[in-house]
């Protein structure tokens, strides 16, 4: 025979929520200070703090050097590397730094199917992509703006012309702007194609690494063969040398490529163009990515 047993009932009532509706613009912000927060490895483990604090350290020593230099040197009245020349000096490293964080920032959704929980929320696909970008183009901002603020210190403690040193300073502030915005989205969109966090990594460094050395090796030939004319142009199809041809242009950098020349004022609206246009399409190739993933 069945042993008796007793159900109860607890009437533990119910309790709507009576505090503020916090919306969208809440969770937009939340979800953009946590991915900032995530790409230097804050509110994470500390082996995911090891990579992106030793990358942003090794960033910022050239420059504290560079000062050091330009603070002992008698006579000295101007650092010996400009503003807009230290993001393209130091490009190796801000590449690793896409390569390792792009991923991280949308990878580990995509591979654990959460993408569709932000959506069950008040948060909708453009706030996402909005959050996510943004996050990743400060992150980078930050370590590239970082390198030059200490040098702009460092010049006006060196009592360096305050009015030569502040116009170079915004100028190299303009150029890392730019290029954080430009490698943000491209870093995101490759990263977004896979789940894969290793894959991801491969296609960020792949896309940074074989379009500048295809044009490097290309614009070397053109000016070797005589014909230096199409140098400034092939610049045009690496996100490198796109930025190197922007502030060449318009910011009085000094260019890298072969010869010297730099890039006119009338191609510089070209390149100018040419990555408005891809940070365009890279917002755009990751509302079309996140319209597929979130369902």
């Amino acid at each position: 025979m069945a042993p008796e047993t007793s159900t109860q009932i607890h009437n533990i009532g119910y309790r709507s929520y009576e505090g503020a509706r916090l919306g969208r613009a809440y969770a937009r912000k939340s979800l953009y200070s946590q991915s900032l927060r995530g790409a230097y490895g804050l509110g994470r483990s500390a082996k995911s703090k090891v990579l992106p604090m030793i990358l942003f350290a090794v960033m910022c020593v050239p420059a504290l050097i560079i000062v050091a230099v330009a603070i002992a040197v008698p006579g000295s009245t101007e650092l010996p590397i400009k503003y807009t020349t230290y993001a393209l000096t130091t490009q190796v490293i801000i590449g690793l730094y896409l390569a390792s964080q792009a991923p991280q920032t949308v990878s580990r959704d995509l591979r654990f199917k959460t993408v569709p929980l932000y959506f069950s929320r008040p948060i909708e696909r453009v706030d996402y992509v909005v959050a996510k970008y943004a996050a990743m183009a400060s992150a980078l901002f930050v370590l590239t703006a970082t390198p030059l603020l200490i040098m702009y210190i460092g010049s006006l403690l060196a009592k360096f012309d305050f009015g030569d040193q502040t116009k170079g300073f915004g100028q190299g502030i303009v150029s890392v702007l730019l290029l954080s915005l430009l490698f943000a989205g491209l870093g995101l969109v490759m990263a977004a194609l896979t789940p894969r966090r290793g894959f991801g990594v491969a296609a960020v460094i792949a896309m940074l690494l074989i379009p500048y050395g295809a044009v490097s090796t290309v614009q070397a030939v053109a000016y070797g063969t005589g014909k230096a004319g199409a140098i400034e142009w092939l610049g045009l199809f690496s996100p490198i040398t796109l930025i190197d041809g922007v502030q060449t242009a318009f910011l009085g950098a000094t260019t890298a490529f072969p010869g010297g020349e730099g890039v006119s004022a009338g191609v510089g609206v070209v390149y100018l163009l040419v990555v408005l246009a891809l940070i365009a399409g890279s917002y755009a190739a990751l509302m079309a990515r996140y319209r597929k993933a979130g369902l």
